[in-house]
């Protein structure tokens, strides 16, 4: 009874999970690629290395345009490494 139950999950459930793990592995690569080019590419820090004081920007950083697509870039690397994982899971599961 439960080799079938096994059975049905590993032909009927699985797929559908491995399908939907793509797609967001899919949507969060296009997020990753649109946040990595949206981000200045030039980096203030060499003043503050020179005087040694923080400018009101560089204080509030993570709350700027930059700062924002910043997390954004980590959060979806993160969820593309989990979805991976989670992907060849699955995969090592239906063999």
């Amino acid at each position: 009874m439960f080799n079938m139950l096994l059975a049905d999950f590993n032909t009927e459930v699985l797929p559908i999970i491995r399908f939907v793990i793509i797609g967001i592995i899919f949507l969060c690569a296009v997020v990753l690629i649109i946040s990595t080019l949206l981000q200045s590419s030039a980096d203030e820090n060499g003043a503050t290395a020179l005087t040694g004081q923080d400018s009101y920007y560089s204080q509030n950083k993570g709350e700027s345009r930059d700062g924002k697509l910043r997390k954004t870039t980590i959060i979806t690397g993160i969820i593309i490494a989990v979805a991976t994982v989670l992907y060849f899971v699955t995969w090592l599961i239906m063999v």
